[in-house]
């Protein structure tokens, strides 16, 4: 009923975007035995019939963090018009993350080495280089290092190279965790799906 209901609301605010954030959670497991007397199947099925049978203009993007727990059935082609594969973001696009996030902190991305940072953050997601810069701040506003004899002290908000190099070794990135998890992905994405970005990476 809740599918329905949440289907309905969507098609009276058509022509619209509908947004589906880690879809694989919502429908993991649903081809198997779930314990629940079929509910989960159900929904899952009101949802495929729904996609490749609506007629109002409701333009559906979903996203999935692990695509092996997604029911093969919402894959098939008609289901999704395409599959985009988003990587971990390359040299350049590392450079424009951590600028974004310091820009988005009232701090001037030029104050910093960003291309060296870019380059020893290989690995590392956009949100864990987000971490990175709040990490960062907190060091700066945790400061209490005395200024050299005639220097001004920094204020506990000037945040500096140091601080983000420091936040950059004390992360350990997901992809170094799981490097076996992510080369599978990888390798199942080259053949399904099309690249999000024409970079070639680094």
């Amino acid at each position: 009923q809740n599918m329905r209901r949440a289907i309905a609301i969507a098609e009276s605010l058509a022509p619209c975007c509908l947004w589906a954030d880690e879809i694989e959670k919502a429908f993991a497991g649903t081809s198997g035995a779930t314990g629940d007397s079929g509910t989960s199947a159900r929904v899952f099925a009101t949802f495929l019939t729904w996609m490749q049978e609506k007629t109002k203009p409701v333009f559906l993007v979903a996203t999935a963090n692990d695509i092996s727990k997604l029911p093969p059935e919402m894959l098939r082609k008609g289901r999704f018009d395409e599959i985009f594969f988003v990587d971990l973001p390359d040299k350049d696009e590392r450079a424009d993350i951590f600028a974004i996030h310091l820009r988005k902190r009232k701090r001037d991305p030029k104050n910093f080495d960003l291309a060296t940072f870019a380059e020893i953050t290989k690995g590392y997601s956009g949100a864990e280089i987000e971490q990175i810069v709040v990490g960062a701040l907190y060091r700066a506003f945790a400061r209490t290092e005395e200024p050299a004899k005639g220097k001004r002290k920094a204020k506990a908000t000037d945040v500096t190279d140091a601080e983000i190099r420091a936040e950059i070794e004390a992360v350990v990135p997901l992809s170094r965790m799981m490097q076996e998890e992510i080369a599978w992905l990888r390798d199942w994405a080259e053949k399904r799906t099309r690249p999000s970005s024409d970079r070639k990476g680094d």
